[in-house]
């Protein structure tokens, strides 16, 4: 007895790991440059060299880059240093070998600078790295039996199959020129290059990406005095990467993240520096599935010899929701009085860290933080430069009719807006739109149907039923039931019975007549 199946895809996880790496050095400040008397702003930077995958570990090479920006002790004027710190860490990942392929992400959970004297600094980091490692694993579903005497149960089921799933890079090099009525570049002391509000979708053949990237550069004019200039700049973009076999109806599960940024100063047509580069280079982690209808087979019998079905347990994936959700978070943040007057904020960075999240009635909730940084200028010509950390928490419920505890989900933030702005000289007031997108799935447990074994009929337990039995309906019973345990078929009841459609009713007489001979 033959079974026609057909094949799903699916993505398994095989292995995950997290692992911190601690950072708490002391740092010598370089001989060229001059003494630290006050630090303004400091960011790091993970960079990933080398990843090494062999039995059941995974080695990683890499550094932190840690940025400081600071005014010098003697002149006060603006100054910056770059510290970088190697990495090296081996994750136990159980069950992978070498040539699995491996998603590998991770996360400054805290950096921190302090001043030990002039010419030295403390830097303490915790480096979270995230690590999966999946596999494809395919399901044979059985549809249809090569035997037309074999009654069949069948169950009409629209489930996700796991159409492409791929890594890939995409670059976003840009240029930004300054106004003419700005200096040439001296020196560039800082910066910060941010993407924001990025949308990526499949289309035919391509995934295609938007979004913003942001621009902010500190630098030294070449001007008589060397002033400070700064400029805030936003570049649209698109981009896109190949991807054979996709569709635009697909459905997507797409993951990005920064592996790679730099800014650089070139010169312009004229031979005067006056361009700035921008080059981000981001990993993209695609995974695309296609919903397929299919009726699958649950149950066979026949009355005329015993069908035995072997099943194996699966799970099976389908879609439930796909939902864009939007939270606007505010608050006012007050400037100590020490510092002196706000007179102008020069750039605003922020991004946003999930705390937990939980599945609540249809939906789920978020709790997390936007962490921010401003940069402002105070009435202090001395010492004009300040900074702060902002964190505002927020809570939200994307909306997710049906879920429950045995939903997968999959979360993608991003800092869609974020604006500072002054209330008065003491205040400033942050406004910040974060994107929730979910993808949720079903997963559902069913016995799939491997092979059937054919086995002679039980003549002793044929011989021993009535062969004509009226027979009273029972909650929980289906015509399917009860045709395969009294040796005759559904249509067979349906015609004895003068039945509309297969739906009993409790308590309901039915007239049964065994088909087979004992």
């Amino acid at each position: 007895m033959e079974l026609r199946k057909e094949d799903i895809q699916v993505l398994r996880t095989k292995s995950r790991a997290t692992s911190q790496v601690t950072f708490d050095v002391d740092y010598n400040v370089p001989d060229v440059k001059p003494d630290i008397g006050r630090m303004v702003q400091n960011k790091g930077d993970v960079s990933v060299e080398e990843v090494r995958l062999s039995d059941g570990h995974a080695f990683l090479k890499g550094s932190l880059q840690v940025d400081l920006l600071y005014v010098g002790e003697e002149e006060g004027k603006v100054y910056s240093l770059s510290a970088k710190l190697p990495v090296e860490e081996t994750m136990n990942l159980e069950g992978i070998v070498s040539g699995d392929k491996m998603c590998l992400r991770w996360e400054i959970e805290d950096l921190s600078l302090h001043l030990i004297h002039s010419r030295k600094l403390n830097i303490k980091a915790v480096v979270t790295f995230y690590a999966v490692v999946d596999e494809l694993s395919g399901i044979r579903l059985p549809v249809s039996l090569d035997d037309e005497t074999v009654s069949v149960q069948k169950k009409q089921m629209r489930l996700l199959s796991l159409a492409i799933h791929k890594k890939d890079t995409l670059r976003l090099k840009e240029e930004v020129e300054l106004v003419s009525n700005k200096p040439n570049i001296a020196e560039l002391l800082w910066y910060t290059l941010e993407v924001r509000g990025l949308d990526l979708r499949p289309e035919e053949n391509v995934v295609k990406a938007k979004g913003e990237l942001f621009l902010f550069a500190l630098y030294k004019g070449d001007d008589e005095d060397g002033t400070l200039q700064w400029l805030e700049h936003s570049i649209p973009f698109t981009g896109e990467v190949e991807c054979s076999g996709c569709t635009f109806d697909m459905v997507p599960n797409l993951e990005a993240s920064v592996i790679n940024q730099s800014v650089e100063v070139k010169p312009d047509s004229d031979g005067e520096e006056r361009i700035f580069v921008t080059d981000i280079v981001l990993e993209l982690d695609i995974r695309l599935y296609r919903e397929e209808d299919h009726e699958i087979l649950m149950d066979v019998y026949t009355p005329f010899r015993q069908c035995i079905p072997k099943c194996k347990n699966e799970v099976l994936e389908s879609l439930l929701v796909r939902n864009f959700s939007k939270c606007r978070v505010s608050d006012r943040i007050e400037i100590k009085e020490t510092q002196g007057k706000i007179l102008q904020i020069c750039h605003s960075q922020g991004k946003v860290k999930i705390d937990k999240t939980k599945i609540v009635k249809d939906g789920i909730q978020v709790d997390g933080i936007v962490q921010m940084k401003v940069l402002y200028i105070v009435g202090n010509d001395d010492m004009p430069f300040y900074s702060m950390e902002v964190m505002m928490p927020f809570s939200h419920v994307v909306e997710a009719r049906g879920i429950t505890e045995d939903s997968v989900y999959y979360f993608h933030t991003d800092l869609e807006q974020l604006s500072t702005s002054m209330v008065d000289s003491n205040e400033i007031e942050v406004r910040a739109a974060v994107s929730l997108n979910v993808l949720v799935i079903q997963c559902i447990e069913e016995k799939i149907i491997e092979s059937v074994e054919e086995q002679p009929l039980d003549t002793e337990k044929i011989r021993s039923m009535p062969g004509i039995t009226v027979y009273m309906v029972k909650q929980g019973d289906t015509l399917w039931d009860i045709a395969k345990k009294f040796y005759t078929t559904m249509e067979e009841i349906i015609s004895m019975n003068s039945l509309e459609n297969d739906q009993l009713t409790l308590g309901q007489p039915l007239l049964l007549v065994k088909k087979v001979e004992s």
